[in-house]
């Protein structure tokens, strides 16, 4: 067995733990109750705020607008600060800029929407459907544990862990079991990030940063590497092509990848 420092165990252990922390938000939380599965607001109401928006500003934060239809509206910078946005139909919608902070979008559709520059901390974004929607230059630091975002565009994002801001746990984009078939990771930061049962078929991460990301049992088929940054990543079980070993040189446990 070969020797693992300590310090990397620590880290590891540091890491995990954090995680499992970030995590517990969910806990304890009735999905059923009325405010994360009914709306305050309707439509109209909504239709209603973004006309008489002065300065571009729009509040919409801790509002409850659990599966509303708003798709196709133009919501560029509103504040969705711990909004609640279950199973809410945003697909289509720009959402360039807004502030998604500590949001519950879980199962929500942003299908084709625009949220470049948006901010997504600690946000809860499991199983959304995000297919061909726009994330360049986002921050996002949330769940999304089994979206779908198939073809979606993460250049320039950061999806990177938050080493200074610990209160929460451990801060990072979890793309665990996601689909991210074809999607587009050029420049993107995701150091930290969880990509563990990922399928990133033919995902581009040309000139991204993924060191210390943990990809364990992650299937990269056909993915760029050109000039990406993977040191420590982890490739534990995951898939990936035969000619792609010499950009995951620095890979951890490429040894125990599955080669095509």
């Amino acid at each position: 067995m070969r020797h693992v420092p300590s310090f990397v165990l620590i880290c590891v252990a540091f890491l995990s733990a954090a995680d499992l922390r970030a995590q517990d938000m969910l806990q304890g939380v009735d999905l059923a109750q009325p405010a994360y599965s009914q709306a305050e607001l309707t439509r109209a109401d909504v239709e209603a705020a973004l006309k008489q928006r002065k300065s571009g500003k729009v509040d919409l934060s801790q509002k409850s607008l659990n599966g509303l239809d708003l798709s196709g509206l133009d919501l560029h910078g509103v504040d969705f600060r711990a909004a609640r946005m279950n199973k809410t139909r945003l697909a289509g919608a720009r959402l360039d800029d807004a502030i998604l902070d500590q949001a519950w979008l879980i199962e929500a559709d942003l299908s084709g929407a625009s949220l470049k520059g948006v901010r997504a901390f600690a946000s809860q974004m499991q199983r959304m459907r995000a297919d061909g929607a726009d994330f360049a230059h986002a921050r996002l630091a949330g769940d999304l544990t089994g979206a779908s975002a198939r073809g979606a565009n993460f250049s320039d994002a950061d999806l990177s862990a938050d080493m200074k801001n610990q209160s929460m746990g451990l801060m990072r984009a979890v793309l665990r079991s996601a689909a991210l078939e074809g999607a587009r990771f050029r420049n993107a930061n995701l150091a930290s990030a969880d990509l563990r049962f990922a399928k990133a078929m033919r995902a581009d991460f040309s000139n991204a940063n993924l060191k210390g990301a943990d990809a364990a049992g992650a299937d990269f088929t056909g993915a760029n590497w050109t000039g990406a940054k993977t040191e420590g990543l982890d490739l534990d079980s995951a898939e990936i092509d035969f000619a792609a070993r010499a950009a995951l040189s620095g890979a951890q446990n490429l040894d125990r990848a599955r080669m095509k």
